[in-house]
């Protein structure tokens, strides 16, 4: 029987409680007992039956591995999933910014490994979740399967053998017209010796690693890996909507944005994964589409900050101001604009819409001229034929926004939040406008 769907999340932030593990797996139980009660972490039994008994305990997976490949960590590996769930959730045409159990959700796992680990936890945690997986590698594939036999998740789980010459997202030989996700643990290293390099620092892992060669190495390292996805995804544009992968070193975050935006994609992510341990791992999405992610999940704390996203939330201070003064406030201000706008009271929430900028000074007085003539006789004329060909910026129902926006009033505080649009000028305006009508207040 197929492990059931999650009744909890699991909360990793925590200290794992090795005297409770020891209390619910024997094995783990016994390997601690020969080590004075304690978890060796340069162990590479004790790394894999820990790894085992977090999966049975928190998601009812079992797991079978070969000693020369990657025993994945169950808290980063589930940090991700997280992650791209929030990353879905919150750009989502619904702009609910909930997670929706009944949503069907179709991801790619670019080399699953011998663990199946992403489509094993995707599908436990996510009822209406289903994966595809590739991998080069015949061993990864044959125990990825066993991983999915053994519990039972065949119809929600695929996979399929490339070789390196392949693309990375081969979408036609898996036929698939589209999908939600795709995600990726890329080899992290260019060569053998960078890889022993980095184990013979002063500062060794914090765990032992099990990995095989062709799991840890691919030429140009994680960057190169990465980057060539980019190029590729730019071809496949929005037949996925979010292009995402794990990267093991801060600079290659740093060499993918760039590529990123050489390649002048306007809609991307960057944030870190808590892994329970001092390993730390960077994520990156970006999208060909412009449905934009809530600015917690787009966005982390960073010494690099040229690398994040253009910020999706924007917060205005009216300490002057209740609600029902803001809420008369806005409906005023964009009520005269020639946008789309719906407010509802209750939620003390609006969104707006809007084909292009109607609130710069040109484009108001332009509308004043427009509201102030009175037109007569064969000036009617012209005007009623100007405004059969001219282009109509008032919103209507089939016209399709360029920027889309969330405002909230809450407190003496209103809160911009951006859920459509490429144009980083046009949201940066309107939330200008809003702010300086506050100001005056």
């Amino acid at each position: 029987m197929a492990p059931p769907a999650l009744s909890k999340e699991p909360n990793y932030e925590e200290s794992i409680d090795f005297n409770n593990l020891v209390k619910i797996d024997p094995e783990f139980k016994k390997l601690l007992v020969l080590n004075d009660g304690t978890m060796n972490w340069k162990n590479p039994k004790h790394v894999m039956q820990l790894t085992k008994c977090l999966l049975m305990r928190d998601f009812g997976l079992k797991l079978e591995l070969p000693n020369n490949r990657l025993c994945p960590p169950v808290p980063g590996r589930y940090a991700y999933i997280s992650w791209i769930q929030a990353l879905l959730d919150t750009s989502h045409e619904s702009f609910s910014d909930k997670f929706n159990p009944e949503r069907q959700v179709l991801g790619i796992d670019v080399g699953i490994g011998s663990s199946c680990i992403y489509p094993l936890l995707g599908t436990v945690a996510r009822p209406s979740w289903r994966f595809y997986g590739t991998d080069i590698d015949q061993t990864n594939l044959d125990y990825a399967q066993k991983n999915i036999s053994l519990n039972e998740l065949g119809p929600r789980i695929r996979l399929l053998k490339t070789n390196e010459l392949d693309r990375l997202f081969p979408l036609a030989k898996l036929n698939v017209q589209q999908a939600d996700f795709t995600m990726c643990n890329p080899p992290f290293f260019a060569s053998r010796s960078e890889m022993l390099a980095t184990h013979e620092k002063g500062t060794p892992p914090s765990a032992v690693c099990t990995g095989a060669e062709v799991e840890m190495i691919t030429e140009g390292g994680d960057a190169a890996y990465v980057c060539r996805m980019v190029v590729e995804s730019k071809e496949l544009g929005t037949k996925v909507q979010w292009y995402t992968s794990m990267l093991g070193k801060l600079s290659s975050v740093s060499e993918v944005v760039a590529q990123l935006k050489k390649l002048e994609c306007q809609n991307w992510a960057v944030n870190t994964l808590r892994t329970h341990g001092k390993t730390k791992r960077w994520v990156v999405g970006w999208s060909w589409g412009d449905l934009r992610p809530r600015n917690d999940v787009a966005r982390c704390d960073l010494p690099t900050r040229n690398v994040l996203p253009f910020p999706t939330e924007f917060s205005i201070s009216a300490p002057n101001l209740s609600n029902i003064e803001l809420a008369d406030l806005l409906n005023k201000l964009i009520g005269e604009l020639d946008v789309r706008w719906m407010w509802k009271q209750e939620l003390w929430a609006g969104m707006v819409g809007a084909k292009k900028n109607t609130w710069s000074r040109a484009a108001r007085r332009e509308r004043a001229r427009k509201a102030s003539k009175k037109p007569r006789g064969d000036e009617m004329e012209i005007d009623e034929a100007h405004d059969e060909t001219e282009d109509d910026t008032s919103m209507t129902e089939d016209v399709e926004p360029a920027l889309i926006v969330k405002i909230k009033v809450d407190q003496h505080h209103v809160s911009l939040r951006w859920l459509k649009g490429f144009d980083v000028v046009l949201f940066e305006s309107f939330c200008t406008l809003i702010k300086r009508e506050i100001d005056t207040k």
